[in-house]
């Protein structure tokens, strides 16, 4: 919860939540140094609402122990709440938590939420993590494999983040037409990435500092790069865009790794002065997107990521920015063409990233008030807490 994931895409669906009377423990493992730095935050955000939250060290290494003995912390303080308080249904994300999840459901009785935030074993192969040539890695996904197949027979309540998952689950052997299931993407908070309330004054100081002109085309990418984010092809696509249009810059708005930004820029010979690198608190985004005429991101497309929905996109959205995306990725592309949101790459060569520049130089208008709907309308925290709630009333009564 003192990662910034936590603090936008678990903390506000609970606070929600206990508006209809829910008392909720919230059992997480924290990182050590953030854990240090942002504990009182967490507390804060939890103290006006019924959220009894149970923090424990995360452990990072060895390998593969490091997760077992997690998981041991993790049995053992969910096994004192239920005794001390006596629970009603556990609620889990997958992976490490949802072993959990399943052992509470087969100890006690309690119902098991299921919700499969990622396709957990599949990703960790397909994002590098896992190399399957390595017998440990092999049995570790075997394992997960197994697990998450028993997770879906033991499930009384199923959330996945995508219609694109949604319809993979209900493909597995393991699913059950009976049990609920609710589709809640990662929601986006509409309050602060609002276009309406960015300082113009503020903005204005912000170019000069990033030495941005009135004729500058901006193409933004926020977040930090690498793993599932493809830094070469977007790195590809901004030379052909630069290429063709001389006035285009690129601002990375990154919390790390500005370096690796601007040699993977230098790789494709793109211009040092046209590569601009900013870290920002999380407030300070929406002012440095509404520097954009576009923002882009492109994901590694393949089977687990048919269950990923990018926070990024929703708040990109909720700034009425059209977004430069690849296909291939949960439900971004229909989204992206639902509501007229951007420009969608078919494919990672030239000819696919000419076709993009070509729209955008051609002067292709986009209307960022009905960018900004479909993000209300797809993205709302609202609407996401209100389908957590009709979940939790169908397995809980």
């Amino acid at each position: 919860m003192t990662d910034p994931l936590g603090q936008s895409q678990v903390i506000p669906y609970l606070q929600g939540l206990t508006a209809d009377g829910y008392h909720i423990f919230l059992l997480s493992c924290e990182k050590p140094a953030a854990f240090a730095a942002n504990e009182s935050l967490v507390q804060n955000l939890l103290a006006p609402y019924n959220i009894t939250w149970v923090p424990i060290k995360y452990t990072k290494n060895p390998p593969v122990l490091s997760t077992v003995m997690d998981i041991m912390k993790l049995r053992k303080e969910a096994k004192n709440i239920h005794k001390k308080y006596g629970l009603d249904m556990v609620h889990t994300r997958a992976g490490v938590p949802a072993i959990v999840g399943l052992w509470l459901k087969k100890k006690f009785g309690i119902k098991f939420m299921n919700d499969i935030r990622e396709f957990y074993a599949d990703s960790r192969v397909e994002g590098d993590m896992w190399n399957l040539k390595n017998p440990l890695y092999k049995a570790v996904y075997k394992y997960f494999r197994k697990q998450e197949k028993e997770q879906m027979e033991h499930s009384d309540g199923i959330v996945c983040l995508t219609y694109a998952a949604e319809k993979i689950i209900k493909t597995w052997p393991e699913y059950r037409s009976n049990i609920p299931l609710q589709v809640i993407p990662c929601s986006a908070d509409l309050e602060l990435f609002d276009p309406a309330s960015i300082n113009e004054k503020e903005k204005v100081e912000l170019q000069k500092e990033l030495n941005i002109a009135a004729t500058d085309v901006i193409v933004s990418y926020l977040g930090s790069i690498g793993g599932w984010y493809l830094t070469d092809e977007m790195m590809r696509f901004c030379k052909v865009l630069s290429d063709k249009n001389p006035a285009v810059k690129f601002l990375f708005i990154s919390p790390h790794r500005h370096e690796e930004i601007i040699a993977a820029a230098t790789k494709q010979n793109i211009a040092a002065e046209k590569i601009l690198a900013k870290k920002a608190s999380r407030k300070q985004v929406p002012l440095l997107l509404s520097l954009s005429s576009y923002s882009m991101f492109f994901i590694k497309p393949c089977y687990s990521k048919q269950s990923s929905s990018p926070t990024k996109h929703g708040e990109i959205m909720a700034m009425g920015i059209p977004l430069v995306t690849n296909s291939g990725v949960g439900d971004v592309e229909m989204i992206v063409e639902q509501y007229k949101a951007g420009l969608i790459v078919h494919d990672f060569n030239e000819t696919a990233y000419a076709a993009v520049a070509d729209n955008i130089n051609t002067g292709i208008v986009f209307n960022r008030e009905q960018i900004r709907t479909g993000a209300k309308e797809f993205y709302s925290l609202a609407s996401a807490v209100e389908k957590y709630k009709t979940i939790y009333r169908n397995i809980l009564g």
